[in-house]
């Protein structure tokens, strides 16, 4: 649960100014007292611990929902937790394509979006992820046959293989493939949407 204390004169003020600095809703938070400074007898001011009272992947599901609401969009959603520090969302609507965009560009930025809510009202960073259409598996098992394909090859000639820019997510997926064979090591190389993965020979 993500908590913040701070002191402050008024409880009144308590509220706004926690949700201000959480940047959550205030409907979200509870406000305990832990301690006052008084004064003569007086109290100065209150030491306050503010309490985020959802769950934050609920919160995750809560604003996906509200998206496709907004889109007029008939959407399926089903969340999993795989852990505690992972939460996925399996999505299928009427406009899939739509969604995923060219190249995944469109999911991908769905996913940074709802990531970002998710984390906010998280006190430990989660790992989110985002699938449309089952978009992502597919890809997924596209990239792990590449991974094979190339690293054989270069495993046989000895010659390294550039591979096209990929994002963060699918470079993870091809460095978790390989990363237990023998013969290849992979490397990412290039800045910003260049970084691309070389799969190279290891030294015998």
């Amino acid at each position: 649960m993500k908590k913040l204390q701070f002191e402050i004169k008024s409880l009144e003020e308590a509220l706004n100014y926690a949700s201000k600095e959480l940047r959550i809703n205030k409907e979200f938070i509870e406000i305990n007292v832990v301690d006052k400074k008084t004064l003569l007898g007086f109290t100065k001011a209150y030491i306050v611990e503010a309490c985020v009272t959802v769950d934050p992947a609920e919160i995750g599901y809560k604003t996906l929902k509200e998206l496709f609401d907004n889109m007029q969009l008939d959407a399926q959603i089903e969340m999993r937790r795989r852990n505690d520090r992972e939460v996925s969302y399996s999505i299928n609507t009427s406009e899939n394509p739509l969604l995923i965009g060219k190249n995944g560009k469109t999911l991908e930025n769905i996913q940074f979006y709802i990531r970002n809510i998710v984390n906010l009202y998280s006190e430990e960073h989660l790992i989110v992820l985002v699938d449309i259409g089952g978009y992502k598996e597919n890809r997924k098992k596209q990239l792990e046959i590449l991974a094979t394909k190339t690293a054989k090859e270069v495993a046989r000639t000895r010659v390294e293989a550039k591979l096209y820019p990929m994002n963060a997510y699918e470079r993870r997926i091809i460095h978790t493939k390989l990363s237990d064979w023998r013969d290849v090591s992979t490397i990412s190389e290039g800045e910003g949407q260049s970084r691309h993965l070389v799969i190279k020979p290891k030294r015998r």
